[in-house]
């Protein structure tokens, strides 16, 4: 087994007033060529929006992109005639394929949209452009992981990649691992509240720790955490 550790104090940071972004990634202003991806992860932005403020229409292609809000609700619009909002407990994901536009908007005037965007890029170039979103109850199911992208399985999201995202929220210390899907795939371990431990490495919020060569993750997770798995081929 072969690791990477990002602790979040290393990332990368642009604050524009109404958008204050963490890079676990090279992006926009932020480059460190020791940090282009994790296999086909390309991106991972730990986005603040003020309230009111967003992204204008912009193009994309040849990506998967999913969108968690943590905290808010994001209006949404796109070239496919999708109008609508993302709520926290959704996760959306486009996949931008031969081109579309859309835009990103807080829906609230006075509080912070959190959210993660997510770059994956795809198996597939140039496929027709779609859309996707679904609710997820993780306290419903604390303590176990629930897979909510994936190529092959039909309660998740499609994804025109092989790659797996699965989520866990903990109300007690928990001993569990992460198996992986595919022996070619390797694992990017993202805490997005409390700590998580996996051999050596003792990780605190935002941190993340990239895995492979593995076929299974054993790890601790403390109580009230929420931990995001994803799972991505390393070629």
């Amino acid at each position: 087994m072969k690791t990477i550790l990002h602790q979040s104090n290393n990332r990368g940071h642009s604050n524009f007033g109404w958008l204050d972004s963490y890079h676990s990634f090279s992006f926009g202003r932020y480059y460190d060529p020791q940090r282009m991806g994790f296999g086909v992860l390309r991106v991972l932005n730990d986005d603040h929006v003020t309230g009111g403020a967003g992204f204008g229409t912009h193009p994309h292609d040849n990506m998967e992109i999913v969108s968690i809000p943590l905290w808010g609700n994001m209006a949404h619009k796109d070239s496919t005639g999708t109008n609508g909002v993302i709520k926290t407990g959704d996760v959306q994901i486009m996949s931008a394929g031969s081109g579309i536009t859309h835009s990103e908007f807080n829906l609230s005037k006075d509080k912070d949209l959190k959210f993660l965007q997510i770059w994956v890029m795809p198996k597939e170039r140039n496929i027709k452009p779609r859309y996707a979103q679904q609710s997820y109850d993780l306290n419903y199911n604390l303590n176990q992981w629930q897979t909510v992208v994936a190529p092959d399985e039909e309660q998740a999201l499609w994804i025109n990649q092989d790659a797996y995202f699965t989520m866990i929220k903990t109300d007690r210390v928990l001993q569990t691992s992460y198996r992986l899907k595919q022996a070619a795939n390797g694992v990017y371990l993202f805490v997005i509240e409390g700590m998580l431990k996996v051999k050596e490495h003792q990780l605190k919020q935002r941190d993340a720790l990239g895995v492979y060569e593995a076929e299974e993750v054993e790890m601790e997770i403390s109580k009230d955490a929420y931990i995001l798995a994803i799972e991505v081929p390393m070629g």
